[in-house]
């Protein structure tokens, strides 16, 4: 009696270290990411993935590099491009943000900042909430995103994934870290 005591008190230790382990493996598994080829840095919350492809900005063609990462079904991405000139910063930020509410069938809920001032010192970043639906099973998304201009440089900073699963807090963090270089 006393052996199966032990085992049971062994077997109860065993999975009470297993559930302290799992609670130390964070769903958010934050880590320092830099753009290449155009620079910034920003906190995304699993390992990235990228990839680059040509975008029509409407100012210019330019190829845009995608750095995103997903927890939860949730997307953390930042799109990186330069553009032949900083004067067509504004319209190739309005672009941006048309281009990715039109993506999820969307309507924009809230909107704050200006595209006119895009790149201006001190001027508050382009951000939209918009809400939308994924084609083809047509669930429910909730895009949250920043636009930025830096000289030649533009940036989208978004999170997209079911209302429910999108933590505003972990938002707050992604957004807050970004820093175009």
């Amino acid at each position: 009696m006393q052996k199966s005591y032990a085992s049971l008190l062994r077997a109860a230790f065993t999975l009470a270290i297993a559930c302290m382990l799992s609670a130390c493996s964070p769903k958010f598994d934050w880590r320092v990411v830099r753009g290449n080829p155009v620079p910034f840095e920003v906190l995304l919350p699993a390992k990235p993935a990228s990839m680059t492809r040509p975008v029509d900005l409407g100012v210019a063609q330019v190829e845009m590099t995608m750095t995103a990462a997903e927890v939860d079904g949730v997307t953390f991405a930042v799109g990186a491009a330069t553009l032949p000139a900083a004067a067509g910063a504004s319209a190739a930020l309005s672009a941006m943000k048309t281009a990715l509410v039109l993506n999820i069938h969307g309507s924009i809920k809230r909107e704050t900042g200006d595209p006119k001032d895009a790149g201006k010192a001190g001027a508050a970043p382009l951000e939209v909430e918009a809400i939308g639906a994924r084609a083809p099973n047509g669930a429910e998304l909730l895009l949250l995103a920043r636009f930025v201009a830096k000289d030649a440089r533009v940036y989208q900073v978004l999170v997209l994934g079911p209302p429910q699963k999108v933590v505003r807090a972990e938002a707050d963090t992604f957004f807050s870290s970004f820093k175009p270089d």
